[in-house]
């Protein structure tokens, strides 16, 4: 498979990619718990169908210790018994924030009231802008179709 276009050859998506990029490190640096980043950036990336990212994040969250059990589990993390009450309410957030366009109203009260029961305010901002930018990447890779399967951890880092 070839990707529809290389992005990376226009000057201005190649400069708006790097402030995603930058704004994904920024994030990295931010007091939300990395099995949680790692959980969250893969669980919209299935939403999304955005095969390059499942990729990234299945390999750079296996490498950072989380278990095959769990990555497996994410798809279906309502039914499984793996994820603290505090992943729970972040991946309820990263679905409703994700499907914004089939969920009339967007996210609702219930899950904002049950993820900042367990993140700080810098913790929710982070978790906010988290789904936000995995949003942005999932939609760039698939509109152009990257193709995913050859990744290496710490290739982009």
């Amino acid at each position: 498979m070839e990707a529809r276009l290389n992005i990376m050859a226009s000057p201005v998506a190649a400069q708006a990619l790097k402030h995603l990029v930058a704004a994904g490190k920024a994030l990295g640096e931010s007091t939300l718990p990395a099995a949680t980043r790692e959980l969250v950036m893969l669980r919209v990336s299935q939403i999304n169908g955005c095969a390059g990212c499942i990729d990234i994040h299945t390999k750079e969250a296996t490498a950072a210790g989380e278990t095959a059990q769990r990555l497996h589990l994410v798809a279906a993390w309502r039914e499984a018994k793996v994820f603290t009450d505090a992943e729970r309410a972040a991946l309820e957030l990263a679905e409703q924030g994700t499907r914004i366009a089939d969920a009339a109203g967007g996210v609702t009260d219930e899950a904002w009231a049950d993820a900042a029961k367990h993140y700080d305010e810098d913790q929710l901002a982070a978790l906010v802008t988290l789904i936000a930018v995995m949003n942005a990447f999932n939609r760039g890779n698939v509109i152009t179709q990257q193709p995913a399967g050859d990744y290496r951890v710490g290739q982009y880092a």
